[in-house]
């Protein structure tokens, strides 16, 4: 699974690029994080793209919005720790240690991110987490799996080494938007 997080700040021509990720093939899910959105940005954001795409799009914040056009999902954070009390929709977590995954392992969450496995395109400074042999150990231990997906420098050209680590999916920020 290839999922594409926004860039944190709107830009223009943004709902023509999530549209063409989308219908490429590129991206099988976008995430909207926009963490110093407000509603009604968001909002406009959704109402710019066209309704059959909103069962592949994912919010970080302005979970009423998910509920509102039927989104697929919702990512809790730090921000928004929790989902709607009525919310029926998928349910993703952000990871950053191999004992949080081990805790989130233990929801039902659709799926889970790690981060960073690999140096940051898009945050300057931000290093991998990780060795490549506890992501090995990981694995062998049963916390990366399907439902885990690699977050942090992965770029489209690294899906197959992240497949082989034995993720599920990439995560992908900074390469996406070039």
């Amino acid at each position: 699974m290839i999922i594409v997080l926004t860039k944190p700040d709107f830009f223009s021509g943004e709902a023509e690029r999530i549209t063409a990720l989308l219908t490429s093939g590129k991206a099988d899910l976008i995430h909207i994080r926009k963490p110093q959105s407000n509603q009604y940005e968001v909002e406009q954001l959704l109402c710019d793209l066209p309704a059959v795409l909103y069962p592949r799009l994912v919010l970080h914040d302005h979970y009423p919005l998910a509920m509102r056009y039927g989104l697929r999902g919702v990512h809790l954070n730090s921000r928004t720790p929790n989902p709607p009390a009525d919310w029926t929709g998928a349910v993703s977590i952000s990871c950053h240690t191999l004992d949080e995954l081990a805790e989130a392992r233990k929801q039902s969450y659709a799926y889970m991110s790690l981060s960073p496995i690999f140096d940051s395109i898009s945050k300057q400074g931000y290093h991998s987490a990780f060795t490549r042999e506890q992501i090995a150990e990981a694995r062998l231990q049963g916390l990366i799996d399907q439902r885990v997906m690699a977050l942090g420098g992965v770029t489209f050209n690294r899906i197959n080494e992240i497949t082989a680590m034995g993720f599920g999916g990439a995560m992908i920020l900074g390469d996406a938007w070039k």
